[in-house]
């Protein structure tokens, strides 16, 4: 086909391709993962526990080819390499990072420790290693690729405090610097690396809360969204799907929030 003719339903499809997700086995990389394989991509699912990565992966969609399991600790700078090429080893190659996975901090800005505080950053340098990785790999195979940064809402905008008070500690203030880091760090890397061909872009999801969160924290994170709810993980399928696609592909270096128009007022 030439340029300009393409079917849309094809742009979204990743058959073919190879994804590794890292902290696929959560809350929102669980979601993604399945929609990745529903596009049609194998599916490399990351943990630190190999085995709720097997379990993840045996539930994923069929696709042409085997979907792969690797451990992969984003905190640890040789795990990192080691989960990497064992992904390539089993896959063949890889053609999309999500990088998703992160290690959280439960302390706010009162308590939280300086240790604590470069701990949480740390998950950064975790997503910068994996990225040079998967550029290093693309460029060594002279192919194309793309990677996705999971940001958050709150690496654009403050928070309210009084949505958490009397209920959860405050919106910890290295959470917020560490998404807001991530923002930053896919603007960064999608300048220098687009002469590599590889897209850079950066997801960033609103309040999309596990069933663990306490209803009162809930209803008032739904009382500041102008849909009037709190997002669910399906609905960051088509978003990934876009962004690890050839239906962005002249989209690099932005942050997409899907937010139910948090960000809006």
């Amino acid at each position: 086909m030439r340029p300009g003719t393409e079917h849309v339903l094809d742009l979204l499809s990743l058959e073919g391709k190879v994804a590794l997700v890292t902290g696929a086995t959560g809350h929102l990389g669980s979601a993604m993962a399945e929609a990745l394989a529903e596009a049609g991509a194998r599916v490399v699912v990351s943990s630190r526990r190999l085995s709720d990565a097997r379990d993840v992966a045996a539930k994923l969609p069929a696709v042409r080819g085997s979907h792969h399991t690797v451990k992969i600790d984003h905190m640890d700078e040789r795990s990192i390499e080691a989960g990497f090429a064992a992904a390539v080893k089993a896959a063949g190659r890889v053609d999309v990072l999500v990088n998703n996975g992160h290690e959280p901090v439960t302390q706010d800005w009162s308590s939280v420790t300086a240790q604590q505080f470069d701990r949480q950053l740390k998950n950064l340098t975790g997503y910068f290693l994996l990225a040079r990785l998967m550029r290093n790999h693309v460029v060594g195979r002279k192919g194309g690729g793309c990677i996705v940064l999971l940001g958050s809402m709150y690496g654009s905008v403050g928070s309210y405090p009084e949505a958490y008070e009397g209920i959860s500690v405050a919106s910890p203030a290295a959470y917020h610097a560490l998404k807001g880091g991530a923002v930053q760090l896919t603007r960064h890397l999608a300048v220098y690396w687009a002469k590599d061909r590889v897209r850079v872009n950066c997801l960033s999801p609103g309040a999309f809360p596990s069933a663990k969160a306490p209803a009162e924290l809930v209803h008032r994170l739904e009382e500041r969204v102008p849909l009037g709810r709190v997002g669910r993980p399906e609905e960051l399928k088509g978003a990934i799907v876009f962004l690890s696609s050839d239906a962005s592909s002249y989209m690099t270096g932005q942050n997409l929030l899907i937010d139910g128009g948090w960000t809006a007022w």
